[in-house]
């Protein structure tokens, strides 16, 4: 990042009429009035975009697969562990070190909802996931905040926050300027050097770095400064170690261009109705894979 990416960022030029505050100005003028979801837009796990058409055009719902409710848990308790971490200094002040130590305790599967959805023997199989990541997030905030503490005695709750974890989970933002939904949401928000961040339990695929340009899109047409760098984490367990794999990226013209081609096309799939129907190859835990070989 220092020595590499983030130069390259700064003089990297980023063509005017893709940067997210162009928005009422074409390419990233919406044509179609349809609001998407970033995900909607970005997401290729269908290569037809079948699963679109189904939800969007015939109302389909189909119930999440394992997957997604084991990667919707992961990614809850990690936002939990930072905003227990946030909670707990505001509400100590930064005399705060023994009671952050208390939060190295995992949180019952019952407190997390969707936990009982999955088979017996999976929660068995994401409790001990849950335990890993639990225990690897807390050692790793509580070396921030203790490295910070060590170098400013005088430092207050909010600056200490504001130092060692400077990150929004779940930022929340409007995509209506891009013809996006209005309730969309970042798994996080760097605010140090602007950043996206996407969080991912599955495995690596070529379209997840629209998600993190998409983001950076609505960001930049909200409050018009430049997004340049995204950032997709990858996290695999091996027994009682977290695997971690970072895929930093520029938010180039490239990158923007496909986010905004996908987004005109699926809007005017849904717009005018159109079923593309069935993809070359079907994943087999796609969670319309029944219906679409009913």
């Amino acid at each position: 990042m220092l020595r590499g990416l983030l130069p390259r960022s700064r003089e990297t030029a980023v063509a005017e009429e893709l940067r997210g505050w162009h928005w009422h100005e074409p390419p990233l003028l919406p044509i179609y009035d349809v609001p998407l979801g970033v995900f909607e837009v970005a997401g290729e796990y269908c290569a037809s975009a079948r699963d679109l058409y189904l939800r969007r055009v015939l109302g389909v719902k189909a119930p999440p697969n394992p997957e997604m409710i084991e990667g919707g848990l992961l990614h809850e308790a990690v936002g939990r562990l930072v905003l227990q971490f946030k909670r707990t200094i505001y509400s100590t002040g930064v005399d705060c070190l023994t009671e952050l130590e208390k939060l190295s305790i995992l949180p019952s599967l019952s407190s997390f909802a969707q936990a009982s959805a999955l088979p017996p023997e999976r929660q068995f199989s994401l409790e001990d996931k849950l335990g890993a990541l639990w225990r690897f997030e807390h050692r790793r905030i509580m070396a921030r905040f203790e490295d910070v503490l060590a170098k400013q005695p005088y430092i207050g709750p909010d600056a200490l926050v504001a130092t060692a974890l400077p990150v929004t989970i779940e930022q929340r933002m409007s995509g209506s300027f891009l013809g996006l939904s209005a309730h969309l949401s970042a798994d996080a928000f760097l605010f140090s050097e602007p950043m996206l961040v996407d969080l991912k339990f599955g495995p690596r695929e070529p379209f997840h770095r629209l998600s993190t340009t998409g983001y950076a899109l609505v960001l930049e047409s909200l409050h018009e400064y430049p997004v340049n760098v995204g950032c997709v984490v990858y996290v695999q367990f091996k027994g009682e170690r977290v695997l971690i794999e970072r895929d930093f990226h520029l938010i180039d013209d490239e990158l923007r261009q496909r986010f905004i081609e996908a987004r005109d096309e699926k809007a005017r799939l849904v717009e005018e109705e159109i079923d593309p129907g069935l993809a070359p190859e079907c994943r087999p835990n796609c969670q319309y894979h029944k219906k679409c070989h009913e």
